[in-house]
């Protein structure tokens, strides 16, 4: 079991959405937080709503593009957590837009926030928790890295390697006869504003999810040392549409409604 309480505990894109719920419910638990975001102003409300549960916390604002930045926030956490014992690998970003509209930028921006930024961050607290014999690294993923979707071509690959970086850190844990666990989160849309406009055409099969049950499913998964958590459980059945024949497989995705899923997405206005 992983527990909360007293922990040192790493959030990623917590300045708003999932992050920022996370954050609350950890607090609650009794963790003790660092907040990374590179939204400075969305990290000082956070601290703000923070501040009566008289949990310890440290707000960093970082950009998670940028492997020095998160060098220099993981020496900034540390100095003041002392340990790292959870780190929830949250943030994320998506263009929501057909692969020849992207620009370049764009592609390499996903890459770094969604892909890259798992590996540095780990690689920062990671030895320490191998010294220890314990810790928890928790990657929030999504259904679109196991399954791609129009519109999401660069956002989908970027989560397609979030996936497989779990799935081998894990394999590689294992080897190791290490007590560290990791948890991979896959879920579908969450409404959080991030994938604003979304549609799902059988939604008592496919809903977009409820943020508050979706933490609270997390959490339950963190502290369970669950190694995968998909939402909904119909997002299994995608391990089988793969097992088809590609032009069976792509009927089932597309009469499911998730082909057509971003047809009218507006994303978060900031």
């Amino acid at each position: 079991m992983t527990d909360f309480s007293g922990r040192g505990v790493v959030i990623t894109g917590a300045a708003s959405g999932m992050g920022r719920l996370l954050a609350l419910r950890i607090a609650d638990a009794g963790g003790r937080l660092a907040l990374w975001d590179i939204d400075q102003a969305g990290l000082d409300r956070l601290v703000g709503e923070l501040a009566p549960r008289g949990v310890q916390t440290v707000a960093v604002q970082c950009n998670l593009a940028s492997r020095e930045a998160i060098a220099a926030a993981a020496a900034t956490t540390l100095e003041a957590l002392g340990e790292v014992d959870i780190l929830i690998n949250n943030a994320g970003i998506v263009s929501g837009n057909n692969l020849l509209d992207i620009s370049d930028e764009q592609i390499e921006l996903t890459f770094d926030v969604n892909a890259l930024a798992l590996f540095w961050t780990t690689r920062a607290f990671l030895p320490a928790m191998l010294e220890r014999d314990r810790g928890h690294i928790v990657t929030v993923a999504s259904a679109g890295g196991i399954a791609g979707t129009a519109k999401l071509v660069d956002y989908c690959s970027s989560k397609f390697a979030a996936v497989g970086f779990d799935d081998s850190l894990r394999v590689e844990l294992k080897r190791r006869e290490s007590a560290v666990r990791t948890t991979v989160v896959c879920p579908f849309y969450i409404d959080t504003g991030m994938f604003a406009g979304v549609t799902t055409r059988f939604p008592w099969l496919l809903p977009i999810l409820d943020p508050d049950e979706a933490v609270t499913r997390i959490l339950r998964a963190i502290r369970s040392n669950r190694a995968r958590l998909i939402m909904p459980r119909f997002v299994y059945t995608t391990y089988l549409m793969r097992l088809l024949p590609v032009p069976l497989s792509d009927w089932f995705m597309d009469f499911f409604g998730v082909s057509r899923s971003m047809d009218q997405f507006t994303g978060r206005k900031h």
